[in-house]
């Protein structure tokens, strides 16, 4: 498969031919100079002869590139190749160098039709370095075409009650968006409620709307991300249509969307947009930049859980554009009463197994106050899994961790209360929330908390034998 068409193999064409020349069927070049094509074929690189000016000899390549490159060193023939591409192309992206000496006109023709306009050739050669990456020229491809097929606003919904990582995913796809022409909201269903999240929001002035369960939704287009499938983990109706999706969780479902990117490889879904943020050439907002590596940070509980290469190169591409002033602003929040009682009745309430731990501290009005509290937990002396749950608007919710247990925690808390409700996450780190049905009708808490204790840790545990993990 041609993933690479080039169009002119001038000087800057030819530096791309030595970087991506070698790998197999990944590159095609068309030169008007057959002593030019014999050479690259003596190189075994895939060359043909051919005008680049003349539709008819381009379609008859039978190619679909991703990516088409228009490089030769003549500004005219430049001009009159982009608009070839574009016409037998239209959903490839198409980077072109503007040629020698261009005039004003010629770069606003080239701009006219290509993605990516570039001059001089040492900035179009530092732009296509961005994207010579295996699969992320299809990638930038894909989700060109799909944003250039939604005919008026996209929705961009997190997961309920969504945390840094899907914020700054939300807010990161919506200048994607916006850079391709697409008006954008990101959006969410349920709360920010965790003092750290509110902080990030306020302090960085992110703009997401908040929807209530039921409420129309008037988009065009509808993306997920940081979670992939509509009506799990979000209000959305389950027969939603959606365009596209970006998360780094597992998901036992088909992800169904024109065009979706799930990478289990990597620590926190902001990481996936910073490809796309380089890939596409965006000039990054210093308030994306900063909530992409807070999210980053948050969700590989700062570089220390789940962290790969990927996530290290996304922070370190960040770092320059963050604001770092306002990093410690928002992990230095107060906490609120509530919070530091449910911690308490975490601790309080705790439930030994061996080396797991399980707390229920019964009606709450903060879910994230349970994630607090599980990690509270989790630095007791031997204790490698711990589960704190709770209920709340008639939802009984649950937040686990693990460390240095041999088990897989998100996909335990799937098996145990997926047929229930809904459940998932990380090996180390998960949740689950299941609807309280008819337990709604059990006058007194005392006994509403006994019995939502009884159904979570019979089901937890019918799964998770603490025997069975060393300590």
């Amino acid at each position: 498969m041609v993933t690479w068409l080039m169009l002119g193999a001038g000087g800057v064409g030819h530096a791309l031919v030595d970087s991506i020349g070698h790998r197999s069927g990944s590159l095609q070049v068309v030169d008007p100079d057959e002593a030019h094509v014999e050479q690259l074929r003596t190189e075994k690189i895939d060359a043909v002869s051919g005008d680049i000016t003349s539709e008819e000899r381009i379609d008859s390549l039978g190619v679909d590139p991703a990516i088409v490159v228009v490089a030769s060193a003549d500004v005219g023939r430049n001009r009159v190749a982009a608009t070839v591409a574009r016409s037998v192309f239209p959903d490839s992206y198409i980077i072109a160098f503007a040629g020698e000496e261009p005039t004003r006109a010629d770069v606003a023709a080239i701009e006219a039709v290509a993605d990516r306009v570039f001059d001089p050739g040492e900035a179009f050669l530092d732009h296509l370095s961005s994207v010579v990456k295996d699969g992320q020229a299809k990638r930038l491809r894909d989700l060109h075409a799909t944003l250039d097929g939604i005919d008026g606003r996209l929705g961009i919904f997190t997961h309920d009650n969504p945390d840094p990582d899907a914020i700054a995913s939300a807010v990161a796809l919506a200048e994607i968006a916006d850079y391709h022409g697409v008006e954008a909201q990101p959006a969410y269903f349920g709360r920010i409620s965790h003092q750290e999240n509110r902080a990030f929001v306020n302090l960085l002035d992110l703009r997401l709307e908040q929807f209530e369960p039921g409420e129309p939704l008037d988009f065009d287009g509808i993306a997920l991300v940081d979670h992939s499938t509509p009506g799990v983990n979000d209000q959305l109706p389950a027969d939603t249509v959606v365009d596209i999706v970006f998360d780094h969780h597992p998901s036992k479902r088909t992800v169904t969307a024109d065009f979706v990117d799930v990478r289990e490889s990597v620590g926190a879904t902001s990481t996936l947009l910073v490809d796309y943020l380089k890939g596409f050439h965006i000039d990054i907002d210093i308030a994306v930049a900063t909530a992409l590596l807070y999210g980053i940070r948050v969700d590989t509980n700062d570089f220390a859980r789940g962290i790969t290469a990927s996530d290290f190169d996304a922070a370190a591409f960040l770092i320059s554009y963050a604001d770092i002033d306002v990093l410690k602003r928002i992990e230095s929040p107060s906490i609120s009463a509530d919070t530091f009682e449910i911690i308490a009745r975490a601790i309080r309430n705790r439930d030994r197994h061996g080396s797991v731990l399980t707390s229920c501290v019964g009606s709450i009005s903060d879910r994230d106050a349970l994630a607090q509290a599980a990690d509270r937990l989790l630095n007791m002396e031997d204790i490698g899994v711990t589960l704190v749950y709770g209920y709340m608007d008639g939802t009984i919710l649950a937040s686990g961790r693990a460390r240095g247990v041999d088990i897989d925690l998100g996909e335990t808390l799937r098996i145990a209360f997926d047929d229930l409700g809904s459940a998932g996450g990380h090996p180390d780190m998960a949740g689950m929330q299941i609807p309280l049905g008819l337990f709604e009708s059990v006058d007194a808490e005392e006994g509403l908390t006994a019995m939502v204790e009884d159904v979570v840790t019979t089901n937890f545990f019918d799964v998770l034998d603490p025997d069975e993990i060393e300590e």
